[in-house]
């Protein structure tokens, strides 16, 4: 992969990726430092990549796999020095689109909820979501960003729609996912 190639692949993949990546942390300061580190990671291995099938599932990958070590070694490092404010406290404030004031608390309201919701899922049931829904990834796609059985990945979205359902019936008025 030439430098030209990846500037192009930052130009078409940068937005979606940055807006995985607030979804994942919920921080934009983690957000941040995790787009940052994930086009690092790309510059670092530049000569050896060759991924013009489906750039944006690399980079999806790759970033899923930074979180999983900055996880890792967050947890890590609270066993050693006991509890520190965790990396998902932070809320994520995202802009309103163009409605009404009223549809606007409305939906954000809705948003916030549901954002909430998907953030108190397991890891395990959190990124399949996030990367069928926000990323909009076929099953495929997405078995190859865990790296786990495209059928596993399936029973992960049932089993994280159920759960979401469940938490979300009473806050949203019984609506239908």
């Amino acid at each position: 992969m030439s430098h030209e190639e990846l500037e192009a692949c930052i130009k078409e993949h940068g937005k979606d990726i940055y807006s995985f990546c607030c979804q994942l942390t919920g921080s934009r300061q983690e957000a941040d430092d995790l787009y940052q580190d994930t086009f690092l990671k790309m510059v670092e291995l530049l000569e050896r990549l060759d991924i013009k099938s489906n750039p944006k599932s690399y980079l999806l990958s790759v970033a899923v796999n930074l979180w999983r070590n900055r996880k890792r070694k967050f947890a890590v490092r609270q066993r050693i020095t006991g509890p520190v404010q965790s990396m998902e406290e932070m809320e994520l404030q995202l802009p309103a689109g163009e409605r009404s004031p009223e549809e606007q608390i409305i939906s954000g309201e809705e948003t916030r909820q549901i954002r909430k919701a998907v953030g108190r899922l397991p890891e395990k049931y959190r990124l399949p979501v996030l990367l069928f829904y926000m990323e909009d990834l076929k099953l495929s796609e997405i078995s190859g960003v865990l790296k786990v059985p495209e059928g596993t990945v399936k029973s992960r979205l049932f089993k994280a729609k159920k759960l979401l359902r469940k938490e979300l019936e009473v806050v949203l008025n019984e609506k239908k996912f």
